[in-house]
């Protein structure tokens, strides 16, 4: 599969990735910060700022293992109902690792699949899609030995 999100920097608060969201419509920065309780990855869209707790990425990437096909990313913002069995839905869900939101700024803890999912590809966890609607991810296979 093709990776289609545009790629720069190490992923530091100096060095910010740039991305762009799954349908490719828009930019956006993201980075790691340790030096918060708990860590998080920090998103950038325009001036707005969301963050996530860090372990969402590994998290992410064990229930899609685990899930073992192609899932609806659902992206609503908080608040919105999400549709289940996709992503978002996941994010939110008492039953994942973190108890429910694994967005830290209230008001501002959904979109989890529209910025979340375009970090993993970068770091070639999983698949992503890139239409312009209705995205779907999954883990991606092991390259065969």
């Amino acid at each position: 599969m093709t990776r289609h999100t545009v790629t720069y920097g190490t992923g530091t608060a100096d060095d910010p990735w740039i991305l762009k969201t799954p349908s490719l419509t828009s930019d956006y920065k993201a980075w790691r910060d340790d030096t918060r309780t708990p860590p998080a990855l920090v998103v950038q869209v325009g001036s707005t700022v969301l963050s996530y707790q860090l372990a969402c990425l590994d998290d992410l990437a064990a229930m899609l293992a685990a899930h073992g096909d192609w899932m609806p990313l659902g992206n609503a913002d908080e608040g919105k109902p999400v549709q289940p069995g996709t992503v978002e839905a996941w994010a939110r869900d008492a039953g994942n690792p973190v108890g429910g939101y694994y967005g830290l700024r209230k008001g501002y803890r959904g979109r989890f699949a529209n910025y979340v999912t375009p970090i993993l590809e970068l770091l070639g966890r999983v698949d992503l899609e890139h239409g312009a609607r209705n995205n779907r991810v999954r883990i991606r296979p092991a390259d065969p030995a």
